[in-house]
């Protein structure tokens, strides 16, 4: 009889089968962190995509239009082009800030730049606990385009 109890203690404090369940646990432990860090980053790197195009697009098309408001107008497209492109939907004219070196802003020779920013939400946050702490991450970029030197001035 005591062997028989010795033969089911043994196989009753055995490892048998809690490998795969480790395995899982680990699995999980690990692999959610790193999805989670994966589609931030990514996330991240479409932001910075879409911050640098928008920039170096708004100050090129703005310094070629010919005039300021028609340069503002254009620059504001470009930035909602790229934006959307990446899959932004912020409103482009609030991201764009345009700012000139000369007094009039398309003078010949002056330098014209275009700073595009875009806020990241954190992925899978509720709203609610956005509302109590920001969690997103600020993307910036700013390009500097130079108005042509031979540039005629309409006024």
């Amino acid at each position: 009889m005591r062997g028989w109890w010795a033969a089911r203690r043994a196989r009753l404090d055995g490892d048998d089968g809690s490998s795969v369940i480790e395995f899982l646990g680990l699995s999980l432990v690990l692999l959610i962190p790193l999805v989670y860090l994966v589609l931030t980053l990514g996330r991240l790197e479409a932001a910075t995509f879409a911050t640098e195009g928008a920039a170096r697009e708004a100050a090129r098309t703005y310094v070629a239009a010919d005039g300021a408001e028609e340069g503002a107008e254009r620059a504001v497209a470009a930035v909602g082009i790229a934006l959307r492109d990446q899959g932004f939907h912020d409103d482009p004219s609030t991201a764009l800030t345009l700012t000139c070196s000369a007094v009039p802003c398309l003078a010949p020779g002056s330098d014209v730049s275009a700073r595009v920013e875009v806020r990241v939400p954190l992925p899978f946050v509720p709203g609610f606990v956005r509302d109590v702490i920001p969690l997103e991450v600020p993307v910036s970029v700013e390009r500097v385009a130079p108005v042509d030197t031979y540039r005629t001035t309409d006024g």
